[in-house]
C-alpha cells in the first residue's frame, strides 16, 4: 500500500510548482530540524542548543539580502 514511484514524482512536481526551487532546501532543513527537536522532546534530552546557521528567511532573497531593507532603500531613492 506504499507510494509508487510515479506518485512520488507527481508529489515532488507539485511541491516544486508551489514553492519554487529556491525554497525547497529551506523547507527540507526546517522540516528536518523540527523532527529532530520533536524526537529530543520525547526522549527527554536536555542538550545545549546548536549554533544556528545563517540561512535566508522567507523575507530575505535568495542571495541573503533582506528584501524589506532593499525595498525601503529603493523607495527612499525615488523621492
Amino acid at each position: 500500500m506504499g507510494l509508487k514511484p510515479m506518485e512520488i514524482l507527481l508529489i515532488m512536481g507539485a511541491l516544486l510548482l508551489l514553492f519554487g526551487g529556491t525554497r525547497l532546501p529551506q523547507l527540507g532543513s526546517s522540516l528536518g530540524s523540527a523532527i529532530r527537536n520533536f524526537k529530543r522532546g520525547f526522549s527527554g534530552e536536555e542538550s545545549a542548543p546548536e549554533e544556528k546557521k545563517s540561512t535566508p528567511t522567507f523575507a530575505e532573497g535568495s542571495n541573503g539580502v533582506d528584501m524589506k531593507d532593499a525595498n525601503a532603500r529603493s523607495a527612499s531613492r525615488q523621492g
